[in-house]
């Protein structure tokens, strides 16, 4: 199973793709919040169970359980629904966004399924995601860039036995600290984060030292070949190291840190303000 978070009207919602089933599987509790804009999704969501339970439905008889990441980063089990479950769901929630929600889990099915025959669909639904959320398209390249770097990497740690979640986070942590100086929750942290992804509120310079430990990391397990969790360990703080050295060598040229405190909406503003006064000068 695959997690991952849509966005409907800039909102996420947190799902998981199950390949045996071959259906997407989608919190309860982030669609009653889409849905009723209620400022206790949880407590709404356990009254209405309590009501259709009243009524006999067997919709919360079958409503199963999922471990999802929470807001802290950590996973817990959460109710989930696929789309036939949700459209029963949405029939007995008075709610103005109950069409457009409908459409939305239609396309949501279908991208899967046309990613799936050709990856390129899905670049280009970042792209028009990152677009919707401001980013500059000199951010969105570099991005874009980087998510393949970090596929690139995980691809080698999957050979050597690295487990995908707990294995791809302790390894991440890691580098960050190697070459930033601070693992992901203090890095968060510093940024002003809560439950935000770290590498969508970095600075291009941010973005390209992390990418520089990637695929530094990457270069040399292929040449190495490791074979097991604690020797990609140790490739990955070599290249973290690579970034390292050069995030120190460029500060020094320019008298001041390459970490950041900015978070994309400050990133936002700031590139928002270069487009309104007509660029660099």
């Amino acid at each position: 199973m695959k997690n991952q978070v849509k966005l409907f009207e800039q909102r996420e919602v947190r799902s998981v793709w199950d390949e045996r089933e071959e259906k997407w599987w989608f919190s309860v509790l982030d669609i009653v919040g889409v849905l009723t804009e209620s400022p206790n999704p949880r407590k709404y969501w356990s009254v209405l169970k309590t009501r259709l339970k009243k009524e006999g439905s067997q919709l919360t008889t079958n409503c199963s359980q999922l471990k999802l990441t929470a807001r802290d980063g950590k996973k817990y089990l959460t109710d989930v629904m696929d789309t036939e479950q949700l459209l029963r769901l949405i029939q007995s929630i008075p709610s103005k966004k109950a069409e457009p929600f409908k459409l939305w889990l239609a396309k949501v099915g279908n991208e899967f399924i046309d990613e799936a025959i050709d990856p390129e669909l899905a670049m280009n639904r970042a792209v028009r995601n990152y677009r919707n959320l401001g980013y500059s398209e000199n951010w969105i390249n570099m991005r874009l860039k980087t998510i393949e770097a970090r596929k690139a990497l995980t691809d080698e740690w999957d050979k050597s036995g690295v487990k995908e979640g707990a294995g791809y986070a302790s390894l991440t942590d890691l580098m960050y600290q190697t070459w930033a100086g601070m693992r992901a929750r203090d890095y968060k942290k510093y940024k002003g984060l809560k439950k935000e992804n770290l590498r969508d509120n970095m600075t291009n310079a941010e973005l390209v030292l992390n990418m520089l430990a990637e695929v530094a990391a990457t270069e040399i397990s292929l040449d190495e070949q490791p074979d097991t969790p604690s020797q990609s360990a140790k490739i990955a703080k070599t290249g973290a190291t690579v970034a390292k050295n050069a995030r120190t060598d460029f500060e020094q040229k320019l008298g001041r840190s390459l970490i950041s405190p900015q978070n994309a909406k400050s990133l936002g503003k700031r590139n928002n303000k270069f487009i309104n006064d007509g660029g660099a000068k």
